[in-house]
């Protein structure tokens, strides 16, 4: 799986690296060689991750502690990188903590979660793909949200960034495709990750956030999608699930894939 992804180095970037798929990718893309560069809020979860891959792998690790809220979040991961040869952006952060109706929700949180999920990563993007592009060699995994397909209850305004990014790396491939740039939008469908787990544990979906929540898939899987076929883009679906979600809602009108999304979600959630 890690074999090969030494050419797209020496430094990977990591957005989302504190936990679940993003630390995931950490280890793997450590385990082939790349130094890596870990990014979330919380610094001692950060410190954690990099002192494991430390242990484990002959690589460098640096972490940046940055709220993506922020405005000048992507200013300050840019100046953290100055002088690092990044061969490699994986983007997996904001994930939705909220899953609440939009109404019921602060504006804030949405505004918070466009951020997060369309400006930032467009903004490390435009600055980090013209050196690899110079270079003939990079990749970027944009790692994007089944709830991106079409719009549902409970996340109005994650489905719609999730649908940004979607198609921004779609766009951003179509461009970059005979560079030697690399670019894939990874689509994840209900994975295994401590975010999950919080979430269906305060919903009472399960008993502890030991626990597995029913059909998530684990974050490996979602790791190896995206290294096994990086080559293969713009869009890679991670698990029969997500895949199967794809092939039906692409098969009916936009109306009725939207309505369908609706029945399915305010079923899950009994009601």
């Amino acid at each position: 799986m890690t074999q090969g992804v030494g050419r797209y180095g020496p430094w990977v970037l990591i957005v989302g690296a504190s936990d679940g798929v993003g630390a995931a990718f950490a280890d793997a893309l450590a385990a082939g060689g790349l130094n890596v560069v870990l990014v979330a809020r919380r610094q001692a979860l950060l410190d954690e991750v990099a002192a494991g891959i430390a242990a484990r792998y002959r690589v460098h690790t640096r972490t940046v502690a940055v709220d993506l809220v922020e405005p000048e979040a992507a200013r300050t991961l840019l100046q953290a990188v100055e002088g690092l040869a990044v061969g490699f952006l994986v983007y997996c952060a904001g994930a939705d903590p909220d899953f609440k109706p939009f109404l019921a929700n602060t504006i804030s949180a949405a505004e918070a979660m466009v951020q997060r999920n369309c400006v930032v990563p467009m903004q490390l993007c435009h600055a980090l793909a013209p050196p690899m592009v110079q270079r003939g060699a990079g990749a970027i995994v944009v790692v994007g949200s089944g709830a991106g397909f079409v719009g549902g209850p409970n996340m109005v305004a994650y489905g719609a960034s999730k649908a940004f990014d979607m198609v921004f790396a779609e766009a951003l491939w179509s461009e970059l495709q005979h560079t030697g740039v690399d670019v894939i939008g990874l689509i994840l469908g209900k994975t295994d990750t401590p975010a999950l787990r919080r979430l269906e544990y305060q919903r009472g979906q399960i008993t502890s956030t030991d626990q597995v929540p029913a059909g998530a898939e684990p974050v490996g899987q979602a790791v190896r999608a995206a290294l096994d076929n990086l080559g293969n883009g713009p869009t890679v679906y991670v698990g029969d699930q997500v895949t199967g979600a794809a092939q039906l809602l692409s098969s009916l009108g936009r109306n009725e894939a939207v309505a369908f999304m609706a029945q399915a979600i305010n079923a899950a959630m009994g009601k």
